[in-house]
């Protein structure tokens, strides 16, 4: 049955369970919306779900043990993908499949915005929109600092992305520079307020005048997280480190088990609601750049040491990232080591990573993309009228 209408947009968020950050950009600008219009009603769905249930888990967990055991192969994948100048006759049928899944749950949700975090929704919906007349808006929220092919298509009606090279890529392959905004990652907006660190660090149970080095891996747990605490263990320095595992309970058991044989004092957590808490009370972040990830470390203006980034958008992240003096990539336990002494050991280094951070961070992305939406709904609703 329709859901009842309340004068305030109903929006679609079409995520894809890969990691964690589609969801958690999804949940960010819909939690921004429902604070400028509480009657808003927001629905995030993971695509995947109505492309097939053998390829639900594929892409759930193909993808992760791909990129784990097999980087190369993904990297060659990816790489192909991004110089294709024509769409695959089989991600052809697959948009198109799963465009015609969809229609049942956009014919009950009544969407009056879809918005997509990820490529895949992205090029399902630009099939919908090629097949039904009745098709609302569509928005594509880009959640790295690069786009791939797979997110371009001429008919979405707005493209949210990370930086003005994206934007000129973007209409480099056809799509109307009107359409696009430049308006950074959308992250959870508690990212943006202050707290001191020593007070955070009282909130999370650690030592508060302590150096605190924050080690993650991410939302299932990828990375060399184990080599990276005993590289951490080297340093001679007064420190602690808070080790966060995400949804990778026989990782955290065995860092766990790791951790009371080091000289540094240790904090290993599972998956935490409260990333914005932890990044508050850290001095430095160890992790793989994700583009949710990074984003929120530079509204928390944090220095960043990426650790072995994964081929493709981890790859073209660090990339970016390097280049504007926030970020430091490490691929060995040992550079590791060497590269938190250098920062450790010069806090005018640590201050200049901070200022840099500062002038890249998007903190009132999640806000600005609500703004687009709405923008969109209102014009929707005017056509709506219009016809009805």
């Amino acid at each position: 049955m329709p859901i009842q209408r309340t004068g305030s947009p109903v929006v679609l968020f079409l995520s894809a369970s890969v990691g964690e950050g589609h969801t958690a950009a999804a949940q960010a600008v819909s939690s921004a919306l429902l604070a400028r219009r509480p009657q808003a009603q927001c629905e995030v769905v993971d695509s995947y779900r109505y492309a097939s249930n053998v390829l639900h888990r594929v892409a759930s967990n193909g993808y992760i043990g791909m990129v784990k055991l097999l980087p190369q192969l993904y990297k060659y994948i990816y790489d192909q993908a991004e110089r294709a100048t024509k769409v695959s006759a089989f991600k052809k049928w697959l948009h198109h499949y799963t465009a015609l899944n969809l229609r049942q749950l956009v014919a009950e949700l009544q969407p009056d915005v879809v918005v997509c975090t990820h490529a895949f929704p992205c090029g399902v919906m630009a099939e919908y929109k090629r097949e039904f007349e009745d098709a609302p808006p569509v928005v594509g929220i880009v959640t790295d600092f690069v786009v791939h092919p797979f997110w371009i298509h001429r008919n979405i009606d707005r493209y949210a992305v990370a930086t003005a090279a994206m934007r000129q890529t973007l209409v480099a392959r056809g799509v109307s520079p009107q359409r696009i905004l430049v308006t950074g990652i959308p992250i959870d907006s508690r990212f943006a307020r202050p707290m001191a660190k020593h007070r955070a660090r009282q909130i999370l149970g650690i030592a508060p005048e302590v150096t605190t080095i924050l080690l993650m891996g991410g939302g299932v747990g990828i990375g060399p997280l184990e080599n990276a605490l005993l590289a951490i263990d080297r340093l001679h320095y007064r420190l602690q480190t808070v080790v966060v595992v995400g949804k990778n309970a026989s990782l955290e058991r065995r860092l766990r088990e790791v951790a009371t044989k080091l000289h540094h004092r240790v904090k290993v957590v599972g998956f935490i609601p409260n990333v914005y808490d932890y990044m508050r009370a850290a001095d430095v972040l160890v992790s793989k750049p994700g583009g949710l990830t990074s984003s929120e470390a530079l509204v928390a203006e944090l220095p960043l040491i990426m650790l072995r980034p994964l081929p493709g958008q981890e790859e073209r992240n660090t990339r970016y990232l390097q280049e504007r003096g926030v970020g430091i990539r490490v691929d060995r336990s040992r550079e590791l080591t060497l590269a938190l002494d250098r920062l450790l050991a010069s806090p005018e280094l640590m201050e200049r990573m901070r200022r840099h951070a500062r002038g890249l961070a998007h903190p009132e992305a999640a806000e600005t993309v609500a703004g687009v939406i709405e923008d969109l709904y209102e014009r929707h609703a005017v056509r709506a009228n219009e016809t009805g």
